[in-house]
């Protein structure tokens, strides 16, 4: 083989390794960002009788510390706060915000797996409000996977739903919070459609600034109205490591999509059913029930499922503009 040959053999050998490496640091960070969030979670739930409020302010607050010493490192800090759309962030913050709260209200209240699991319908009402507010075109294959998610969910939630038994005194937390946590999913679905809007003009790193302020601030407002309770330095302490890990959770999801593509890595966010379910079982001696089982690795295959078709209806959207573009 010639010399020219062999030094572009070596510089093809070095690209696949260099996208490969890029890929397997993109997983890697997406994988570390889902035990990092476990965590926090785990330790929002731990934080028994603290008012949702409080968590909200603690979570959202704390958060900026890690993403602002991370723009200042990277010497971002200044840009990080410019914007052109404040009332869109603000919109963005309120509704996030609601689905904060009603995230953390189920987690207090339910097992760890399950409302980890159940916050897994999230991309299946993404699918159908996309259609309905968007009016994108959803085909066959993603409508019956919604349905499928849809259905695992239920099962999910079913041994919860005593409000169906006719009996609205059996309603227990449980029921309260599986019901919030469902809530939760649609809130979110909306929270994260105003996002694909946002993305078109605004940095990442602007929109992770400008939701944890207002979330921050609608915390602290709710002092009035659901009071706020003294912490113990344990408390204290905990809560502000759930906040700075809620930031360091949100940089690490971020710098995956950097390294790999979305269909890449988001697979792996349903690595937190098992991290949940570890979590539970250790911490909160909660054993995981059939139903959430079968419930939950339904609902991952719907998932896994629709995010497969959005990667192959991307490289069809690709190629089509490929063939038509002008030569």
């Amino acid at each position: 083989m010639s010399q020219p040959q062999d030094n572009a053999h070596i510089a093809k050998s070095r690209t696949r390794f260099v996208l490969g490496g890029g890929v397997m640091l993109g997983i890697t960070l997406k994988v570390a960002s889902v035990f990092v969030f476990v965590a926090m979670s785990a330790i929002i739930k731990g934080a028994e009788g603290v008012p949702v409020g409080q968590l909200v302010f603690f979570r959202s607050f704390f958060a900026l510390i890690p993403v602002l010493i991370f723009l200042a490192w990277r010497r971002e800090l200044v840009e990080g706060f410019k914007t052109s759309r404040p009332v869109g962030h603000i919109l963005r913050g309120v509704i996030g915000t609601m689905g904060m709260f009603l995230i953390f209200f189920g987690l207090t209240r339910l097992p760890l797996p399950e409302a980890i699991t159940i916050h897994y319908a999230t991309p299946l009402f993404i699918v159908i409000f996309s259609a309905l507010f968007l009016h994108e075109k959803i085909r066959l294959f993603r409508w019956t996977a919604v349905l499928i998610g849809l259905l695992g969910v239920l099962i999910i939630m079913w041994p919860r739903l005593t409000v169906f038994s006719g009996d609205l005194s059996a309603m227990g937390p449980e029921t309260v919070g599986a019901i919030a946590a469902f809530c939760a999913c649609m809130v979110s679905a909306v929270a994260m459609l105003m996002v694909r809007t946002l993305v078109k003009t605004e940095r990442s790193a602007t929109i992770v600034i400008y939701f944890s302020i207002v979330s921050a601030v609608l915390g602290l407002l709710t002092i009035p109205f659901l009071g706020w309770v003294e912490l113990s330095l344990e408390q204290t302490l905990a809560l502000v490591g759930a906040g700075i890990a809620g930031g360091i959770g949100q940089i690490l999801l971020t710098e995956s999509y950097r390294h790999a593509e979305l269909s890449t890595v988001a697979p792996f966010e349903y690595s937190s059913m098992v991290l949940s379910i570890a979590t539970g079982f250790i911490v909160f001696g909660e054993v995981p029930t059939i139903q959430m089982l079968i419930g939950g690795s339904i609902v991952v295959a719907a998932g896994i499922f629709i995010i497969y078709r959005e990667h192959r209806l991307g490289l069809d959207r690709a190629k089509a503009r490929k063939v038509t573009s002008p030569a």
